[in-house]
């Protein structure tokens, strides 16, 4: 029997759209002390992915889902966390968070949120 698949369910602390992605663009750069959303500072640049978020993410087994909190809310009503998360979900059973909004504020940069993900899925080949 198949175990039920798990996937990781990325939560960013902005609304999603073209407009918002501009507006958060230029508020990542004016004034990044402010920005509300410490995961897309960590795993984004201007407008794209991190290279280095990009290809870690890519070597997990694990399903990934992004989610904007607009859309989150919708697609998980009556889930609050504060956001932003990373959410593991285990088949259609509600997600848990891997890794909290007060600890995503607190990383210093890439490397560490990569550490502790690693560290959290307990991948056996990650420092």
């Amino acid at each position: 029997m198949n175990s039920p698949p798990t996937r990781l369910i990325l939560v960013y602390n902005a609304d999603g759209g073209l407009l918002n992605a501009v507006k958060d663009a230029v508020w990542k750069v004016v004034r990044p002390t402010t920005y509300p959303c410490s995961l897309c500072a960590l795993t984004y640049g201007w407008v794209s992915m991190h290279g280095r978020w990009r290809r870690f993410l890519a070597r997990l087994p694990q399903g990934k889902v992004f989610h904007h909190s607009d859309d989150f809310l919708l697609a998980f009503p009556g889930h609050a966390v504060p956001l932003p998360a990373i959410l593991l979900a285990l088949g259609d059973a509600p997600p848990d968070v891997l890794v909290s909004a007060a600890e995503l504020d607190a990383l210093p940069d890439l490397a560490a949120l990569i550490a502790l993900v690693a560290a959290r899925l307990e991948l056996p080949d990650h420092p």
